[in-house]
């Protein structure tokens, strides 16, 4: 039986002390959903992100992340999804290898040196796997951020403005990889950049 997930966002709320970000945000996916957050730049998208992927916390409203039906705590709800985006940052000083190695064993997974190279193969970075990723260019920077996001499998992945910084090649992996993705999970798409709010089923727009 393939394995299930739905995620429910039920009336969030962001606030920065007077300031009203965002407000009576509501939405509902399941398994191969596709949504775009869009909205104006400063109206939200990434901290929206954020509070869904557990790494910040809404002033108001709830989120419940579901796996095969059951309902999963906020702290296990952060192994079922991968993140995608420009805060994120990994280490300058480690190769790529040693970067999914070090996260790999963060997130208690066995380390599987075929498996991260395969990945590395997989988003155009045979060859460089040893490499610092300091002196990785941007683009192989962000193919990068998108392997550590892909290690676990996860049903829910979370990408803001995930072409950022990518040639031609990039972005026919990730185009790749979305496509995949979505005959098995969710994803949520933060852009407004009309050729990645093109892979949505739906738009929810926070300036509206």
């Amino acid at each position: 039986m393939a394995e299930t997930c739905a995620l429910k966002i039920k009336n969030i709320g962001k606030r920065f002390g007077r300031t009203i970000l965002f407000r009576d945000i509501s939405l509902e996916m399941n398994s191969g959903d596709v949504v775009a957050i869009t909205g104006w730049n400063g109206s939200g998208k990434s901290t929206l992100l954020r509070i869904i992927a557990g790494l910040g916390r809404a002033t108001i409203g709830k989120i419940e992340f579901y796996r095969n039906d059951v309902l999963q705590t906020e702290f296990d709800r952060r192994h079922f999804l991968g993140l995608v985006a420009p805060e994120l940052n990994l280490y300058d000083e480690l190769s790529a290898r040693e970067n999914l190695a070090f996260l790999m064993q963060v997130r208690g997974l066995q380390k599987d040196r075929q498996a991260i190279d395969h990945l590395l193969q997989h988003v155009g970075l045979a060859g460089w796997e040893d490499a610092l990723y300091g002196i990785y260019s941007s683009g192989m920077k962000q193919r990068l951020k998108l392997t550590q996001a892909l290690l676990h499998s996860p049903p829910l992945l979370l990408l803001d403005e995930p072409f950022s910084n990518l040639d031609t090649k990039g972005i026919a992996v990730v185009d790749e990889i979305i496509k995949k993705h979505r005959q098995r999970g969710m994803i949520i798409i933060a852009s407004n950049e009309q050729r990645e709010i093109a892979y949505a089923d739906r738009i929810l727009n926070l300036s509206e």
